[in-house]
C-alpha cells in the first residue's frame, strides 16, 4: 500500500482540560471518518513507537529537553505557557507524536512512490528548540526533518506547512539551515504574530489576511511557492499539515474547504513524483472544528493517494 498512516491510542491520553481546543476527540474524529470513507481498508496503519532521547537533540537544547523530563508532574498537571500543558500523560504522548515521524521518514525512504501520514498530538510547529508554545512539546515535524538529513545523508529537503498558523518553531530550527526549504502560509496578525518579515532564500512565509477563501489562498500558494519548490528540487518532502483554516473551524478567519486540502495535497504529491520518488511524510499539526478536522484529513489523504 502506498500510504502509510502512523499513529497510537496513547496520543489520546494527553488531555489538557474539558474545554481546550486541543483535546482527545481530535483523533476520535479522524479514526470515525477514516472508517466512514472507506480509506481504513485502503492504508496502512501502523503503531507509533517513541521517539528516544536522543532523537529529540537534533532539533532541541539538550537543556530543554531535559528540563521537560524534569518536569513531567506524577499527577495533575502544569502550565509550560499560557495555552501548553503537561499531565502526566502529557510526554508519553509527545514522545509517540514525535517517534511516528522517524518511523514514518524510515517508511517512505526505504521504498518508492510511499506516503505517510502521521494522526497524532500534541502538536508541533510552534516548538522551538529551548520553549514549548502554542499547544506544542515537541517539534515533531523538525525532529523527523533532522533525522531525515542526518540518517539518509539527504542534502535537501522542503517543509510545507499550510497549518493557519504560522509555525514559527519549525522555522526557527531551520534558519540557518539551507539544506531545508520552509513554506509557511499562515493568518496575517494571528498567533504568534510572526514571519512577515523574516522570509529568506530558504524561508518562504506566506502571510494572508482574515477572510481569506481558497481561490485567494490557492492563488498565492501557487504563486509564492512552486516554483521554488521546483527548482529545490526536494529529496523528500514533509508536510506540517493544520487544517484550522477551514471555514467551518472558529481558530481562525481563513474560508478554506477540504477541497483546498486536497488541491494543495495533490500538487505536493506531483512534485514528489518529480523530484522525490513520491516520497512524503505529512504530520497532523492543527484543525480543532472535529468534524471539519476529519473530513479534511480524508481529503488529504486521497489526494496524496
Amino acid at each position: 500500500m502506498p500510504l502509510t498512516l502512523f499513529s497510537h491510542a496513547r496520543c489520546a491520553l494527553h488531555n489538557p482540560d474539558p474545554e481546550h481546543p486541543e483535546q482527545p476527540a481530535r483523533l476520535h474524529a479522524i479514526n470515525d471518518q477514516l472508517v466512514r470513507s472507506g480509506l481504513e481498508y485502503v492504508i496502512k496503519q501502523v503503531d507509533a513507537r517513541p521517539a528516544e532521547v536522543s532523537d529529540l537533540y537534533r532539533a532541541h537544547s539538550k537543556l530543554y529537553i531535559d528540563e521537560l523530563y524534569a518536569k513531567a508532574p506524577s499527577e495533575g498537571q502544569i502550565w509550560l505557557d499560557p495555552d501548553t500543558t503537561m499531565t502526566p500523560k502529557s510526554l508519553p504522548a509527545a514522545l509517540l507524536a514525535a517517534g511516528s515521524g522517524i518511523q514514518a521518514v524510515d517508511e517512505v525512504m526505504q521504498a518508492d512512490n510511499q506516503q505517510a501520514f502521521c494522526a497524532i498530538r500534541p502538536p508541533g510547529h510552534h516548538a522551538t528548540a529551548d520553549q514549548a508554545m502554542g499547544f506544542c512539546l515537541l517539534n515533531n515535524i523538525a525532529i523527523a526533518a533532522c533525522y531525515a538529513l542526518d540518517k539518509y545523508q539527504l542534502q535537501r529537503v522542503a517543509i510545507v506547512d499550510f497549518d493557519v498558523h504560522h509555525g514559527n518553531g519549525t522555522e526557527a530550527i531551520f534558519r540557518h539551515d539551507d539544506r531545508v526549504l520552509f513554506c509557511s502560509s499562515y493568518q496575517q496578525a494571528l498567533y504568534p504574530n510572526s514571519g512577515d518579515d523574516s522570509s529568506t532564500d530558504h524561508i518562504l512565509n506566506l502571510p494572508l489576511p482574515a477572510g481569506c477563501k481558497g481561490e485567494q489562498w490557492r492563488a498565492a500558494v501557487q504563486q509564492r511557492w512552486f516554483a521554488a519548490l521546483d527548482a529545490f528540487a526536494p529529496e523528500l518532502i514533509f508536510i506540517s499539515a493544520g487544517f484550522d483554516g477551514h471555514a467551518e473551524d472558529e481558530m481562525s478567519q481563513f474560508l478554506l474547504k477540504e477541497d483546498d486540502y486536497a488541491w494543495l495535497s495533490g500538487e505536493l504529491k506531483q512534485l514528489a513524483n518529480r523530484h522525490c520518488h513520491g516520497r512524503i511524510v505529512s504530520m497532523l499539526e492543527g484543525g480543532y472544528d472535529l468534524s471539519s478536522l476529519g473530513r479534511s484529513v480524508v481529503a488529504h489523504l486521497k489526494a496524496m493517494l
